[in-house]
This record gives C-alpha cells, structure tokens and sequence, in this order.
C-alpha cells in the first residue's frame, strides 16, 4: 500500500482520538514505533489492538508461551514488523538462540522444548480449524502442561496478533531503526 493512504502520523496529524494511545505507548517505549504512526489512522483499531495485547498480556499463559505465539502468527503471516519486535522482546526475555531460529525460520521448524512445541502446534491448529480442533489435539496441548484457559487464551493471542499483523502489513509499517538488528524477511 502506497504510504499515502497510511501517513506517519505524529501528535499533531494524527485523529485525535488517537492521541492518548500514541502518547502512551511513546511513554511506555519511549519512542513512537512507525507501526503505532500509522495505525493512528484508526484510532479504534490503535486503541483496540493496544486493549487486546495487553489483556493477553496478563493472561496465565507464560510469557515464553505468549512469544512463541505471536511469533507463530507473525511468521505465518509475514508481518517482519512483528517477528522484529518479538524476536527483540525474546531476545530480552533470555530465550535461547535455537528457539529464536526456529520461530523465525521459513517454513516454520519444530521448537527443540516439546512443552513451547505444544502451544505452536496448537496455535497453528487452531487457526487451521477456525477454533474446531479435535479432541486429541487439545488433548494433547493439556497434556504439556497447559490448561482449558490456556486453550482459550490461544485464542486472544490470536485475534490480537492477527489484527496487527494485517493492519502493520496493510499500512506498509517500516521497520524502526531500534529493530534493525532483529529484522527479519520471509
């Protein structure tokens, strides 16, 4: 999409109702990110998506769990914005190098932890059913160690990742500066 359609937006251009939102995430991260520049053009998908990620944020999933995830959906759905920011926030977590690889690898190959394993797979499959996974498969995600919350946790995750992941890749989100070291192509 021409840059046009999805200016970079700061305080003064963005809609108004945007301006909490963005004012906020620059406290947070201490910059404005491009991606929240031009989802400003929203202010409901902006404030939506920020709500959502930080419900599943304080879910009981682990945060390990939570990363492999939106990296699951990020690499599905090619949104390089998003497998640089969460590889940056792996990196920052401690996560092992293998695992990082392995998330960010195309096509996607199977994580050396068999319980982090369990929430891809399930992920996957449950995008692949829209929500209908048999029986065994969610058998299986329990039997890692996960919980029935858990399982409808995934699905948070998903819908909050799916929703930025379009909306980064719609808008054309360029990579911050900051994320350069962690960039990331399909």
């Amino acid at each position: 999409m021409p840059q046009t359609h999805f200016p970079d937006h700061t305080a003064e251009t963005a809609p108004a109702a945007s301006a909490r939102s963005m004012a906020a995430t620059t406290s947070r991260l201490g910059y404005l990110p491009a991606p929240v520049a031009r989802l400003a053009t929203s202010p409901h998908l902006l404030d939506g998506f920020l709500k959502i990620s930080a419900v599943f944020e304080s879910t009981t999933l682990d945060p390990l769990s939570r990363e492999v995830l939106i990296m699951t959906i990020a690499t599905r759905n090619g949104c390089h914005v998003c497998v640089a920011m969460h590889t940056a926030k792996l990196t920052a977590l401690g996560a092992d190098a293998g695992l990082v690889k392995s998330l960010r690898a195309q096509p996607q190959q199977p994580l050396s932890d068999e319980r982090l394993e369990a929430v891809r797979r399930f992920t996957l499959e449950v995008v692949a059913t829209s929500g209908a996974v048999c029986d065994d498969t969610l058998r299986t995600f329990l039997a890692h160690g996960y919980t029935p919350q858990n399982a409808l946790e995934v699905v948070l995750g998903i819908g909050a990742y799916t929703m930025s992941t379009l909306a980064n890749r719609m808008t054309g989100a360029p990579l911050d500066d900051r994320l350069a070291p962690f960039a990331w192509e399909e």
